[in-house]
């Protein structure tokens, strides 16, 4: 079913993990898609698979860090498709660490990019959602409600993406736009398995212990996969989902313990 047909939608982070799943699902619901992302290659492989699909897509290599690239995302996507409809922010991985260990360049470079690209995005886009009625959610992740020691700089940046969504949310009540984020838990990405291959060495155990350690160590039932996650972007987007406003929905295992 094309229920995104004519809908255009801006994906960040979407050469790899999420954002790819994300933007290849939607693609699949009849959306034109916006892709953007720093690794050109990666970017182009992306744009290649929707349109060998049938599908239609563009590329924008770009780095959110820097204050030019919102508003060069936001033209080059009315100029191919003459509207933005939907607005996933995806974009952003900060550094796991103990906090002593951690930098002011850690810090900066987690909000610069996760944080603060998606507040220039969404503002750039806000007048073109708010002329069509649009959606916007925020990735964000499960460490925003249960940061632990290792995650000062993630949890802080997620907990903010949390807060952001409630007062645009508000906003949104006003404009006609849907603001919604997900919180996903751990999910099978590259960043992951390179963590679950250093939990092998350091247990010296194959990768199925390393997983089966994983969980227990998280207390969560499974890792998610890309898909799942893009799965349920789509139907929040999708007419379906028209009555989550402000939700800050957890897709994580189990990860999030607090009510």
């Amino acid at each position: 079913m094309n229920v995104l047909a004519a809908k255009t939608v801006i994906v960040t982070g979407a050469s790899r993990g999420i954002g790819r799943a994300i933007a290849l699902h939607l693609a699949a619901l009849g959306a034109n898609i916006v892709l953007t992302a720093r690794d050109t290659a990666l970017l182009n492989s992306a744009v290649s698979q929707i349109t060998a699909g049938g599908g239609r897509a563009i590329g924008i290599a770009a780095d959110l860090r820097e204050s030019a690239a919102a508003p060069a995302i936001v033209q080059a996507a009315t100029e191919a498709y003459g509207a933005i409809d939907i607005l996933i922010n995806n974009a952003g991985a900060t550094r796991r660490g103990d906090f002593e260990e951690l930098t002011e360049a850690d810090w900066q470079d987690g909000f610069a990019l996760k944080f603060f690209g998606a507040v220039r995005l969404t503002r750039d886009a806000w007048p073109h959602l708010r002329a069509r009625g649009g959606s916007v959610v925020f990735i964000s992740g499960s460490g925003g409600r249960t940061p632990g020691a290792q995650f000062a700089v993630g949890g802080s940046v997620n907990a903010a993406l949390l807060s952001l969504t409630k007062s645009l949310a508000e906003t949104g009540l006003r404009d006609g736009i849907q603001v919604n984020c997900v919180n996903p838990g751990p999910v099978r990405t590259a960043r992951l398995e390179t963590r679950l291959a250093r939990l092998a060495a350091e247990q010296d155990v194959a990768p199925d212990r390393a997983l089966e350690l994983f969980l227990a160590q998280e207390k969560i039932t499974r890792v998610a996969e890309p898909d799942e996650i893009a799965a349920l972007v789509a139907f929040i987007v999708g007419p379906s989902g028209r009555s989550l406003h402000g939700s800050l929905i957890d897709i994580d295992g189990g990860t999030t313990k607090t009510i």
